[in-house]
């Protein structure tokens, strides 16, 4: 497995096909995505993982993070997540964040978020915000 960067355009169909399926394509895209650092995960030369990451100043967020279902379980999104948040911490981010189905929590707390805030509602998923704080 290789990690490296990814554009914009080549997430769109892993997030469509995992995240949002009942979708168009273009719910898919979100605001910003032309100026966030995408990342891939590539198993025989297919990309099967995709992270996208939105920086502004010493914070980081998280958005649209998917693994194709033939995929999952077998430790790839884990290690995109820690290749992640280690790159992060390098360039002096602080603070991580996202906003994190509900069925993912136990996921996101093996790498140190916290749930930060309520239970809340997107498009008919239920959510929490979670958090990690590198330094004050």
């Amino acid at each position: 497995m290789k990690i490296q960067q990814v554009t914009a355009v080549e997430v769109l169909p892993i997030r469509h096909q995992v995240l949002w399926p009942e979708k168009p394509l273009s719910f898919c895209s979100v605001e910003g995505d032309e100026f966030a650092t995408h990342y891939g995960a590539f198993v025989d030369n297919q990309l099967v993982c995709v992270a996208s990451i939105y920086i502004n100043g010493r914070e980081a967020r998280l958005r649209k993070f998917a693994t194709l279902p033939q995929y999952q379980g077998q430790g790839i999104g884990s290690k995109v997540l820690e290749h992640v948040m280690s790159t992060l911490q390098h360039f002096n981010v602080h603070y991580f964040w996202c906003d994190a189905r509900t069925t993912a929590l136990s996921f996101y707390q093996r790498f140190g978020l916290e749930v930060d805030g309520p239970e809340f509602e997107k498009s008919g998923i239920a959510y929490y915000k979670m958090s990690v704080c590198w330094r004050d």
